[in-house]
């Protein structure tokens, strides 16, 4: 029988044959025995192998060190010890690869910013392995939970000649020579050159093409990745990031907010009941009552208020904020947890922000003034999703193209939307690092993606 260690560690004793497979965590040796940890981090505990010495050559023995890769069959038997209920009696011993004494994890704590120098080992650490589950079963929930509500999957592109955002943070696409670049006749760069005939850019944001299907298809949602050229270095920026952005047909403000929450309970309800073990480690050494706030958010019907009302909360407690508040301006992080965790008590979904502060393509409310968008605050966390309901109108949609300084013809097959069969339609992203911070507690966003991207670092 071969298995997952989390499943050997499932069984209860017999005389059966077993075979586990994995890499050594921890080697301990008395006269007669030696005790053995393997994990195959399909958990965060590792099998407890005990190998009788007599049995086995001293040089094989000696091959096993921490890091080592072995295979070990024998019967699955009670433990003698206190911290197992059970362990592996080895008959048969192999080992498949060497790891010699400078193998960097040895059994000690390590910090993260070191782990992160160590990014192809880092997964075999505890911490790593466990967000490594986390984000597994996320993603696998992330598709579940459209999928059970009939949306259908999309891949759009990651190279993009429009920039969604309108913000111009994008990474570059080209073939051209940059030592020998062509220049047009007014000395700027000719792009009819280039592999694609014009300028383009790694996507910001897969929304504008995730529309045109919404439209066709009525609820699709995109999960893939994206990329922005933002020279942020803190906790919660990445160059290149995972985003989630359902599009709804037929769909308004109301019910883009009330798929967010599902859709948020859906995840975390999704990591409480299959990653338990995990959650525990990080309540534990990461963040003290992580598992009770998302419990919080699930149990929690979600509060609403305009961006209004919120700033009229928030400006008697300008005294507090590092960033005062007015109307008109940006609601910071700081912000956002004051109106989760001492306004309203949970999460709080904000709508109907000024204009001038957020995206063309948001739809203009009647007053001129403001726009149907929305955004889902966390407590501890503050914002965790941004959504609107577009413009679907072409008039408008033009003017708020010109207001902002983008040219319409840029977006000519976005405008023809509004033209063929226009409908209401709305959406939300959700940045998936940012979800798999908060549902551990890990500080950082760059600790929770295998390989981080961000400004000066680009290793492996």
């Amino acid at each position: 029988m071969q298995d997952r260690i989390k499943a050997l560690l499932q069984l209860e004793p017999s005389d059966e044959m077993v075979r586990a497979e994995g890499w050594v965590r921890t080697k301990r040796d008395s006269k007669n025995v030696s005790f053995v940890e393997i994990n195959d981090g399909s958990c965060l505990k590792g099998l407890q192998a005990v190998i009788d010495r007599s049995r086995f050559d001293s040089s094989l023995l000696d091959r096993i060190t921490t890091g080592a890769s072995i295979v070990a069959e024998g019967r699955i038997v009670p433990s003698q010890g206190g911290n197992q209920k059970t362990e592996l009696s080895v008959d048969n011993l192999t080992v498949i690869g060497d790891c010699p004494q400078d193998y960097p994890l040895q059994k000690k704590r390590h910090t993260v910013e070191f782990l992160r120098e160590k990014a192809y080992l880092r997964p075999r650490t505890n911490l790593f392995g466990a967000v490594t589950r986390v984000r597994n079963t996320m993603s696998y929930a992330v598709h579940s939970f459209f999928q059970e509500n009939g949306f259908i999957y999309v891949n759009t592109p990651l190279i993009s000649a429009s920039d969604c955002e309108g913000a111009g943070e994008q990474f570059q696409v080209t073939t051209l020579d940059l030592g020998n670049v062509p220049m047009t006749e007014d000395d700027k760069v000719d792009y009819s050159k280039d592999f694609f005939g014009k300028m383009a850019n790694l996507t910001v944001s897969g929304q504008l093409e995730g529309e045109t299907y919404a439209t066709a298809m009525k609820n699709i949602y995109t999960f893939g990745p994206t990329f922005r050229a933002e020279n942020s270095n803190t906790t919660r920026h990445l160059a290149e990031f995972w985003m989630i952005e359902p599009e709804m047909a037929f769909c308004t403000l109301e019910g883009d907010m009330e798929w967010a929450e599902k859709f948020l309970k859906y995840i975390f309800s999704a990591v409480l009941e299959k990653n338990a073990e995990d959650m525990e480690f990080f309540s534990k050494f990461v963040l003290e009552g992580v598992e009770d706030t998302l419990r919080h958010v699930i149990e929690s019907p979600f509060a609403h208020m305009t961006y209004t009302d919120a700033i009229k909360a928030l400006e008697p407690e300008n005294d507090r904020f590092e960033f005062p508040v007015k109307w008109g301006v940006e609601i910071q992080t700081e912000h956002e947890k004051f109106l989760t965790e001492h306004v309203a008590g949970c999460p709080v979904i904000v709508t109907d922000y000024p204009k001038d502060i957020k995206a063309f393509y948001m739809k203009l409310n009647d007053d001129g003034k403001t726009v149907r968008a929305m955004d889902v605050l966390a407590p501890r966390l503050g914002e965790i999703i941004g959504g609107s309901e577009r413009e679907y109108r072409y008039d408008v949609l033009v003017n708020r193209m010109h207001e902002l300084g983008l040219n319409p013809a840029d977006y000519w097959w976005y405008l023809d939307l509004r033209k063929y069969g226009t409908v209401p339609h709305a959406g939300f992203g959700l940045g998936f690092e940012r979800a798999v911070q908060y549902v551990t507690g890990v500080a950082n966003i760059r600790d929770v993606i295998p390989y981080p991207r961000y400004a000066k670092s680009c290793e492996y």
